[in-house]
């Protein structure tokens, strides 16, 4: 495999050991890598990984609000999370970090030569898992329910539903629960998915008919139907113009 440069998130409380880390990772050649982000709590880092891609993200353990390894036990839950490296001013949480499948576990001061080790460790994961997708079509969902983890393609998604705090992830098969934001998956993955009513968004490509439907509250309004599913899905009077632009549109192909 080639050669890369590493996209990598510092997360640390003390800006001196941020800047510490910057100036290391100035000086590693093999493998090459930049500083993409910093983060000085758990929430500033999630935060930054709901948007970007990063390859690697080097983690202190004792911060404010949640700490690093709960920070790390959250980045599962993303479609493609960082390898992981600890970097602490404590030795005693190693056992801890490496069941949380960290590629290294670093204690300050960090010394160059084993910055770069944990670096190439983080390299090779992260050549395997983008050789995994090639064009960027393979993206998933990250499903975590009843302490069982299942990775749910997005090419398999029928609709996703947002009802109380949860949203309801619909598959020709079967049903899942993720927690999580409608909004931000619409913005994420407008081109896959396009909105029908404030709480549910549909996949463009299983649009199949646009029908009339009678409600004894609403009165008469309309519903879309989708391949592979029995069930019809409510639309809203201001998302009507845009669902009946993507059935012509899906016409189209």
């Amino acid at each position: 495999m080639s050669p890369m440069t590493l996209r990598v998130l510092i997360v640390d409380d003390e800006a001196l050991a941020r800047s510490r880390l910057r100036t290391l990772l100035g000086d590693c050649h093999a493998p090459a890598a930049m500083v993409g982000g910093e983060a000085a709590t758990a929430d500033q880092a999630l935060a930054l990984l709901r948007h970007e891609r990063f390859d690697v993200a080097l983690l202190d353990i004792h911060m404010p609000g949640a700490d690093g390894m709960q920070l790390a036990q959250s980045l599962k839950a993303l479609a493609t999370p960082p390898a992981v490296v600890f970097v602490t001013a404590h030795a005693g949480h190693a056992v801890q970090a490496f069941e949380l499948e960290a590629v290294d576990y670093l204690t300050k001061p960090v010394r160059l030569e084993r910055l770069q080790a944990a670096l190439l460790k983080a390299e090779r994961l992260a050549q395997i898992t983008r050789a995994a997708e090639p064009d960027g079509t393979d993206e998933v969902l990250v499903i975590h329910d009843r302490g069982r983890t299942e990775r749910v393609p997005l090419s398999e998604v029928l609709y996703l539903k947002a009802e109380l705090k949860y949203i309801t992830v619909r598959t020709a098969a079967r049903s899942h629960i993720l927690d999580g934001s409608l909004s931000e998956l619409e913005a994420k993955h407008a081109g896959l998915f396009i909105r029908i009513h404030r709480n549910a968004l549909v996949a463009r490509r299983a649009l199949r008919a646009l029908e009339k439907t009678f409600d004894a509250v609403d009165g008469e309004g309309w519903a879309v139907r989708l391949q592979g599913l029995d069930e019809a899905l409510l639309v809203s009077r201001r998302q009507l113009p845009g669902v009946r632009d993507a059935m012509v549109e899906q016409g189209r192909r």
